[in-house]
C-alpha cells in the first residue's frame, strides 16, 4: 500500500481494523479505487457518499486509509453496543448517530463538527440510512450534512460506490449475501464541491436545504456516469413511498 506524505500515525484499534478490514475488502470483491490522491491532502475534508449496502463502511475505511489519512465514519450508534466492535469504534473515534429523536440527532452532528474542527476526515452519507430506492439511486439527503458541510471552511469531497449491493443486498427478503462469483466494487471520489457562495453567510433553512440538494445532486451525477444511465430527476422520499404503500398505491420498495 503506497503511503502518502500525510500518513497519519494510527494507534493499536485502527491496526487491528486494517489487519481486519483490507483483507476482507479484497476477498470479498475486486477493489476499484479512484481518486485516492484527491483525500491525500492535511487537513479537515468532510467525504459525502451514497450508500447502497451495509458494506459501504467497510470499503470506505479502506478508502480513505489508502490515502493516508483515518476515517472518522458516521454511523448508527446501536453498534456501540455490540461487544468488541464497540470498543473498536470507541478506539478509532468512529461518531455514533443516536436517531431516538428528541435532538439526540444534533448531539452527533456537533461531535462531527468537532472532529472536523481538529483537523480529521469525517465520512457522512447524506441520505441517512442505505437507500431503499429499488433501483440503488440516492434519496432525499438529511440537512444534518449541510449543516456539516457549512461548519468550517474544508473540502467537502464527494464519494460513490458501485457494486457493494450486488455482494450484501441490505433490504433483499432472500439471498442478502452473495459473495460468488466474486464481484467488482467501485469507489470513486470526486473534485471538492464549490460551496463558495455560502461561505461566510448566515446559514438558514434555505441554505440548508440547497447545499444538501447540491450535494445529493453531484453525488447523484457522479452515479449516473459510473453506472451509464440516466437518473431519475427527483429523490426517491422513503417516507412518501411508505405511505403511498400503506394506502394501497404501490409497492414498497426492496
Amino acid at each position: 500500500m503506497a503511503r502518502s506524505p500525510v500518513y497519519e500515525p494510527a494507534n493499536l484499534w485502527i491496526r487491528v481494523c486494517e489487519v481486519v478490514f483490507y483483507p476482507m475488502s479484497r476477498l470479498l470483491a475486486r477493489r476499484r479505487f479512484t481518486g485516492v490522491d484527491r483525500l491525500a491532502i492535511p487537513g479537515a475534508q468532510l467525504i459525502v457518499a451514497n450508500h447502497i449496502s451495509h458494506l459501504d463502511p467497510l470499503y470506505d475505511a479502506v478508502f480513505v486509509r489508502t490515502s493516508g489519512r483515518i476515517p472518522h465514519i458516521m454511523a448508527k450508534s446501536s453498534l456501540w453496543k455490540i461487544p468488541v466492535v464497540g470498543s473498536a469504534l470507541v478506539g478509532t473515534r468512529q461518531i455514533p448517530v443516536d436517531r431516538s429523536g428528541s435532538g439526540a440527532g444534533q448531539a452527533s452532528v456537533d461531535s462531527a463538527t468537532q472532529v472536523l474542527a481538529d483537523g480529521n476526515v469525517v465520512v457522512i452519507y447524506p441520505e441517512g440510512s442505505v437507500t431503499k430506492e429499488p433501483d440503488f439511486w440516492p434519496m432525499k439527503p438529511k440537512p444534518g450534512v449541510a449543516a456539516l458541510a457549512l461548519s468550517g471552511d474544508f473540502p467537502v469531497v464527494p464519494v460513490v460506490h458501485w457494486g457493494t449491493q450486488r455482494i450484501y443486498n441490505s433490504y433483499a427478503p432472500k439471498g442478502k449475501f452473495r459473495p460468488l462469483p466474486r464481484k467488482d466494487v467501485h469507489v470513486i471520489a470526486g473534485p471538492p464541491i464549490d460551496l463558495s457562495p455560502w461561505r461566510g453567510k448566515p446559514v438558514d433553512a434555505r441554505a440548508i436545504r440547497d447545499v444538501s440538494y447540491l450535494i445529493m445532486g453531484t453525488i447523484r451525477d457522479m452515479l449516473a456516469e459510473v453506472r451509464g444511465e440516466v437518473p431519475p430527476e427527483e429523490f426517491f422520499d422513503a417516507k412518501k413511498a411508505a405511505r403511498k404503500s400503506a394506502a394501497g398505491d404501490g409497492p414498497t420498495p426492496t
